[in-house]
């Protein structure tokens, strides 16, 4: 890791301005995006195989509203002590492109913990792991098209794209649709973050609007006394205010 911020910063600068110049809508993530160095072995590069869906469902994980327990959306609970860490409430509605609500939507999140650790193999980061905090979660939408987690503010971790490089603390989220072939995965990042203008991942998403649309907001409504604070993000399935998605398996 030799390369340096400045570096892939100039970098983020010169695509945002050629995007600037070039006035075209480009709400989705790019695939190949020189800053984010692995982009590019990260996406397929040949057709789609095309399998049955039916078949599929005949090997595929089933699941029923009986098997998520409501306790599941709440991260603070699932060992012996409270996690370390700011503890915050998240809540939004799942609607589609019309703002109608999408009932009965499993809803799944996974995230690092307080000091940006994860609780995975690979994941090197020096930061302490806790015992309390597992970091994973999911529920199911109400009848309002309305999902709620509790959990702990994630912190910034670092990577290997550079020198230097830091995620902005962010949340994933994976929603199912009607069958297991249909999966939307994608990030909620936090108001502010500092780390959002060094990132390569978030701004891959070379148009600022659509990046904001991953921002979640504070809610002094929602935060809690003494307890938690609180943010809402909801998820747009069409339309084109629509979340973005990201491939399948980039999880960084």
């Amino acid at each position: 890791m030799t390369e340096t911020q400045t570096a892939i910063s100039d970098e983020i600068a010169a695509i945002a301005k050629a995007h600037e110049a070039a006035g075209i809508e480009e709400p989705q993530p790019r695939l190949d995006y020189p800053p984010y160095r692995s982009s590019l072995l990260r996406h397929p590069t040949k057709d789609l195989h095309h399998a049955d869906p039916e078949g599929i469902e005949l090997w595929a994980p089933v699941f029923g509203e009986r098997d998520i327990d409501p306790l599941e959306a709440d991260l603070t609970i699932q060992h012996g002590g409270e996690p370390v860490g700011e503890r915050m409430l998240v809540t939004g509605r799942v609607v589609d492109g019309e703002g109608r609500p999408v009932r009965g939507q499993l809803v799944e999140i996974w995230q690092a913990n307080a000091g940006g650790r994860y609780v995975h193999k690979r994941d090197q980061h020096p930061a302490p792991l806790d015992p309390n905090f597992t970091g994973v979660g999911r529920c199911l939408t109400d009848a309002d098209g309305t999902y709620a987690f509790t959990t702990i503010k994630p912190g910034p971790y670092p990577w290997r794209n550079h020198r230097n490089a830091w995620r902005p603390a962010h949340i994933h989220f994976s929603l199912f649709g009607t069958e297991f072939t249909q999966r939307m995965v994608t990030q909620m990042y936090f108001p502010g973050d500092p780390l959002f203008a060094l990132d390569p991942i978030y701004q891959a998403i070379v148009d600022p609007a659509a990046r904001a649309r991953l921002v979640a907001t504070y809610d002094h409504d929602l935060t809690t006394p003494e307890w938690a604070t609180g943010y809402r993000w909801d998820i747009v399935l069409t339309g084109s205010h629509r979340t973005l998605m990201e491939p399948e398996g980039d999880h960084a």
